[in-house]
């Protein structure tokens, strides 16, 4: 139990937010994890586990019938995934989980999960100032597929990326950005190249660098700088 504790201090930040006592009652229910790449299920999936990322980046995503996807939210170690079927009280993912970047996580049943929210005290405010943490990146990344360029759309997604795995470079497959932000191969291709020509990245076949952060961001719209913000405050308290 000590183990897993020492980890959930310096990984995840809702866990390490919490009182020992709350924290102690977790620990025994705790499952230290790692995800590949891929999904961690999908909309309509029943779902018995909650996940608290430690170390890299989950996307939750929406897909329509004819199979295109769009990214309404990014999970790294401020967050945790499974808590909308816990929220409902059905049990059932109102959207796909996909890891885009591989991650050590935390693992606790739902049930589990559950009932130490159910006890009012730390736990619950965190999860619930994080659910509203959620709801912000939905509505601020409406605006940004409705209204802005896909190049700034790009720029935006790689410096949140860059944020939550504090690197430079990211191991990002084409494939994985087009379902994220909405938009097909050739035109991630284009938004990628435009940026390489400007200097502002380095990019190749599955691996991309950020060579000149500043003038990413001064090139990417306002949404890159309302969710970091609000990432970073995260919990307003």
């Amino acid at each position: 139990m000590l183990a897993v504790a020492r980890q959930v201090e310096v990984g995840n930040r809702i866990l390490a937010m919490l009182p020992h006592r709350e924290l102690r009652r977790l620990s025994d229910h705790l499952e230290s994890v790692h995800l590949e790449k891929g999904e961690v299920y999908i909309a309509g999936d029943t779902v018995h586990h909650a996940y608290f990322p430690v170390n890299g980046l989950l996307s939750l995503r929406l897909t329509t019938e004819d199979g295109s996807t769009v990214e309404v939210a990014m999970v790294g170690n401020e967050g945790v995934v499974g808590l909308l079927p816990m929220i409902d009280k059905n049990g059932i993912a109102p959207y796909d989980v996909c890891v885009q970047v591989p991650t050590d996580a935390l693992k606790i049943r739902l049930d589990v999960l559950q009932q130490e929210f159910d006890r009012g005290e730390r736990l619950q405010k965190l999860i619930l100032a994080y659910m509203g943490l959620l709801m912000f990146q939905v509505s601020q990344l409406c605006i940004c597929h409705r209204f802005h360029t896909i190049e700034q759309a790009l720029a935006r997604w790689l410096l949140v990326a860059r944020d939550r795995l504090n690197s430079d470079a990211l191991n990002l497959t084409q494939e994985s950005i087009s379902n994220a932000i909405g938009v097909s191969r050739t035109g991630v291709t284009m938004a990628a190249c435009s940026l390489q020509r400007a200097d502002l990245i380095r990019y190749s076949r599955g691996k991309i660098v950020i060579r000149d952060r500043a003038r990413l961001e001064a090139n990417t719209c306002e949404c890159y700088r309302k969710i970091r913000d609000e990432v970073a405050q995260f919990p307003r308290e």
